[in-house]
């Protein structure tokens, strides 16, 4: 049993519904904010746990391998990779990983016969692809997170593989499994607002996260990683494309990189928020505001555990890397406002809106229907209905957990791995409901997305 049982019982939903209509819930864990994750009962524990093996042990990788710790009869880490030290150390002891399955690099992992059943894919973005091909040919099955590759015959080329060895890869799209999403996705398809006539979608950044992650962050240089549309929102062209149920025709794009530049920084800015800069005290984007004062998003500082040695440790990241510098003096270049126009077959219409300027994150959506409308903020939505005139608004409440409001994209993180688990313990990637086969066109959407907006086109989408 794992040693977070009590903890987990004690902590078990009391309010996650819509109308009672959803399947039950059990647990909470934290996300790398901190934040509840909710995860449903509901599949069955396999015969024997699912062995795994995590390629990254940054915040994606602590969130899936935590799974681990509260279900360990359902997932077993048996090994990481992870270049960075403290991390490695830490994940290894938190799962009691053995010396001998200790890595530095995930090219490592496959110098071995293949010891586990299933590989964990958290590395970087341009890191996704060696170390799913490598484990496809050595039969593991995989978790990959999303973006699946920053480029197209990548992905292409891991579907084709994936195909060709029967193996299972699930794509972390996990707002699928969120039960905001399914709820909605359900009444859209069974006729609760008549034929489905259009969808606007959108996704709020919030104005800290666009600068932590992609002004200063790992995301903030599209040509290294992998452009915003897909880094960020692949999971909204995902969720739009499953919710609707009908394949893109095509799409247009417009964005571009409009506040955080060198024009824009105020009299008398310093290249970082440490050095004296007259405007840091008011600025909105502040390091040492968000870092050092509100100890916000400091997920990414490998901090020590004494707490009155991290304020030391989080000034000297700040003194030393991009996080302390200025947003108008990074090399940055990821838009920081993104509309898209799309065409679903059908004659179906959409637009997808991504904002860095907003105060709050999470997604707001709308869809027309021919027998109504639906509305809602991911906290709850209300559905309208032309032939009765009646609306009625569902709500999403869940139990507040130490003062933390409910989260992990919306209870889909732990939802997706239990899906994964079930899966790969029934050798059936029918099961899943984010296949690498489902995943790939919306990733495709987003290429297309892309390549509209730098020429100034209209794309269409081909599978």
């Amino acid at each position: 049993m794992s040693k977070n049982t009590s903890r987990r019982d004690a902590l078990k939903l009391m309010g996650l519904a819509f109308g009672g209509s959803l399947l039950p819930w059990s647990a909470f864990a934290g996300d790398h904010e901190a934040l509840p994750i909710i995860l449903p009962d509901k599949f069955e524990t396999p015969e024997k746990p699912v062995r795994a093996i995590t390629c990254g042990a940054g915040s994606r990788g602590n969130v899936y391998g935590g799974y681990a710790l509260n279900f360990p009869e359902q997932l077993d880490i048996v090994g990481v990779a992870e270049p960075i030290p403290i991390r490695n150390e830490r994940y290894t002891k938190k799962h009691n990983i053995p010396e001998e399955n200790r890595f530095k690099t995930w090219e490592d992992v496959f110098k071995r016969p293949k010891f586990a059943d299933a590989i964990i894919i958290t590395t970087p973005d341009d890191l996704h692809y060696g170390p799913c091909m490598e484990a496809l040919k050595l039969g593991y099955d995989v978790l990959l997170e999303k973006p699946i590759s920053p480029s197209e015959k990548e992905c292409r080329d891991i579907l084709s593989l994936a195909e060709k060895t029967g193996r299972i890869v699930a794509v972390c799209h996990v707002l699928r499994y969120a039960p905001y999403f399914v709820k909605m996705r359900e009444l859209m398809q069974s006729g609760a607002i008549g034929e489905i006539v259009s969808m606007q979608h959108m996704e709020p950044i919030e104005h800290i996260h666009m600068s932590h992650s992609y002004v200063r962050g790992n995301w903030h240089n599209s040509k290294a990683t992998t452009p915003i549309i897909l880094a960020k929102s692949c999971h909204d062209l995902d969720i739009m494309r499953w919710m609707i149920g009908k394949p893109a025709k095509r799409i247009q794009a417009f964005g571009n990189l409009k506040w955080f530049r060198k024009e824009n920084a105020p009299k008398g800015a310093t290249r970082r928020c440490t050095d004296g800069c007259p405007a840091e005290a008011g600025c909105p984007y502040s390091a040492l505001g968000i870092y050092y004062r509100r100890r916000g998003w400091t997920y990414v500082f490998d901090l020590p555990d004494e707490k009155e040695k991290q304020g030391e440790a989080i000034m000297n990241y700040l003194k030393t890397t991009n996080y302390g510098r200025c947003v108008y003096d990074m090399d940055n270049d990821q838009c920081d406002h993104y509309v898209t126009s799309i065409e679903f077959e059908g004659g179906i219409t959409a637009s997808f809106s991504m904002e860095a300027f907003t105060p709050w994150g999470g997604r707001r959506t709308r869809v027309m229907g021919s027998m109504g409308y639906i509305e809602g903020d991911m906290d709850r939505f209300t559905i309208y209905d032309f032939r009765t005139d009646k609306s009625e608004t569902l709500e999403a409440n869940a139990i507040d957990v130490e003062n933390y409001k409910h989260s992990g994209h919306g209870g889909g993180d732990w939802r997706l791995v239990a899906n994964w688990i079930h899966a790969v313990s029934k050798h059936d990637p029918s099961l899943l409901t984010s296949t690498i086969e489902a995943s790939i066109e919306s990733h495709v959407m987003g290429f297309m997305a892309e390549k509209s907006r730098t020429n100034g086109t209209v794309e269409e989408i081909r599978m």
